[in-house]
């Protein structure tokens, strides 16, 4: 697995860790050992490059794919990774040059402001893995509510923006805590429905060959939602330029069409995988 690494400023815990991201253009996983702060419950790490003039590669990579993996000692976990913005992102830089000094000595020797990334829950606000999971119909109704949970806290962090004083009149740009938790959220679905058209829908077919109009009618579901999804990640690569107004439709559309076809998936397939155990047994 490639690594790479950012020679570490010096921080009063000398606290390091490993990122993983997935490279923007390959698609593999990159690993780079950074060092971090902590802020509450979150870590921060800064795209500082030594004060070169361009940003690390492992800062395109969270940007083109914002779930990360962590790892500090003997803990692992996956993170959204936002950059920081305006203010806040002055306000948490302050404050990461007060624990790790070198950060600002990297900051005077370039003229790009340095992002400072925040590493947050990847998991929705409220989300709770459930206690077990013995079935295969266990496994996708948890899939769906956390796809559900994710989805919700992308609606709520919308209307937040749009309830905000700076969005009278005309709406400021999105932001890249949206962007980020939003297209997090795509790959997500994206990922989610490609396993089922691949692996599962085909083999509950193989077993119910009755069913060839209910896998039809996914299959068509799966197409409507991913033209919406492929229309709102087309917003989101241009956050500077996007219309909140039209995301803000766009999202509406997909939560509709999701939350309907989710619905009628649960219907027709849960009675279907309730008695195929989770984990797969070995044969």
């Amino acid at each position: 697995m490639p690594t790479s690494f950012q020679q570490p400023v010096t921080h009063e815990d000398g606290n390091l860790l490993l990122l993983t991201t997935t490279g923007a253009r390959t698609g593999r996983p990159r690993i780079t050992t950074l060092g971090y702060v902590r802020h509450g419950g979150a870590l921060l790490v800064v795209a500082s490059h030594l004060g070169s003039p361009r940003h690390p590669g492992w800062y395109h990579n969270l940007l083109a794919h914002p779930v990360v993996g962590v790892e500090i000692g003997s803990r692992s976990f996956e993170a959204l990774a936002v950059p920081a913005e305006g203010a806040r992102r002055e306000e948490l830089f302050a404050y990461v040059v007060r624990r790790a000094p070198g950060y600002g000595d990297h900051q005077a020797r370039t003229a790009r402001p340095l992002p400072v990334v925040v590493l947050e829950r990847a998991e929705p606000e409220g989300w709770e893995a459930p206690e077990e999971v013995r079935s295969l119909a266990d496994k996708l109704l948890e899939v769906h509510t956390w796809l559900r949970g994710q989805l919700r806290q992308v609606g709520a962090e919308v209307e937040a923006h749009f309830a905000s004083p700076a969005a009278a009149g005309a709406p400021p740009g999105l932001g890249l805590q949206i962007r980020q938790r939003c297209l997090a959220f795509c790959q997500a679905l994206e990922f989610h429905h490609a396993s089922e058209d691949g692996h599962l829908f085909p083999g509950i077919a193989h077993h119910h060959p009755h069913l060839a109009d209910v896998f039809d009618r996914l299959a068509d579901e799966h197409r409507t939602v991913a033209r919406v999804q492929g229309e709102l990640a087309a917003l989101l690569a241009d956050i500077a330029g996007a219309d909140p107004r039209r995301f803000r439709a766009e999202l509406a559309e997909m939560s509709a069409q999701l939350n309907a076809h989710l619905d009628y998936e649960e219907e027709v397939l849960l009675p279907l995988l309730a008695e195929v155990p989770w984990p797969p047994v070995a044969p």
